[in-house]
């Protein structure tokens, strides 16, 4: 399964943010190296901290082997890395058909059940997710939880019509379980945060009861007129890497199946099967 025998193991951290980082590297190199093979033609790249480190493993693989790909971007983040690193630009629209996506995760839960949209480009991530034959999940240790919304508490991200907007804070404010429902504001300028796509983006928070069942709170939230995308990813992917401040990487897959990455090179070892009670 491993790609080649270039170390990512963990040198010791001065500070926990170094660590955070290390650790995310070594989850998009180890997913990179699993995934992404010489015959794949069409890859997503996704948003967030985590993936310049995927970027940075696929150009690894040569040009030999880059120079026949395409690449599309799931945000103006993601196409900003690809043109940069010279890689070729595609678009959805010419390839519907995505070998592989490896994207972020603000939060991933035991059933691989994702909460994204803290960039706020969670339109383009989903679409691109369900255009791929394999969804990769790649972040650190922080994003993997048991329950959503337990380290992930801004809420869920909502991208929504700006004309409709207010009256969408109002129907989800109705829906049980739901503590509140906020617009999310800009940084460094005045009003709310845009998405690529012209949209705004609301926060909704939910309890613990809700989040205990992504499937039917995503149901409900996505009937509500007005609203573009929903940032929790059900069901969808195949399998997630967590990278670890001890230098392993955990590996879960949507079989249920737990595995741990302990050094490059070798196999990861299975800590839990596929079935087996967590």
């Amino acid at each position: 399964m491993i790609g080649d025998r270039r170390q990512y193991d963990v040198e010791p951290a001065a500070d926990e943010a170094a660590m955070i980082e290390k650790s995310k590297q070594l989850a998009a190199w180890a997913a990179v190296d699993h995934y992404i093979k010489p015959e794949h033609s069409v890859i997503a790249i996704g948003s967030g901290s985590t993936v310049p480190f995927v970027v940075e493993r696929i150009l690894q693989q040569g040009e030999h082997v880059n120079s026949k790909r395409k690449f599309i971007p799931t945000s103006f983040q993601a196409k900003e890395l690809i043109v940069s690193n010279g890689l070729a630009l595609g678009d959805v629209d010419q390839y519907p058909v995505i070998d592989v996506d490896i994207d972020g995760a603000d939060e991933v839960d035991l059933k691989l059940n994702a909460i994204k949209g803290g960039g706020a480009c969670h339109l383009r991530e989903k679409v691109l997710a369900e255009a791929s034959r394999r969804f990769i999940i790649v972040a650190d240790y922080r994003k993997n939880s048991a329950i959503l919304g337990s380290s992930w508490t801004q809420g869920i991200p909502v991208e929504v019509a700006p004309f409709a907007y207010a009256k969408v804070m109002v129907n989800l404010e109705r829906i049980e379980g739901c503590e509140s429902a906020k617009l999310r504001m800009g940084k460094a300028k005045a009003g709310p945060v845009v998405t690529d796509n012209g949209c705004f983006v609301i926060d909704a928070q939910f309890d613990e009861h809700r989040f205990s069942d992504p499937e039917f709170l995503l149901s409900k939230i996505k009937m509500l007129t007005g609203i573009m995308e929903v940032g929790l990813f059900c069901d969808m992917t195949d399998a997630a890497y967590f990278g670890n401040v001890d230098g392993t990487v955990t590996i879960r897959n949507a079989d249920g199946s737990i595995y741990a990455l302990k050094r490059s090179g070798e196999e990861p070892e299975m800590v839990k099967a596929a079935g087996e009670f967590e």
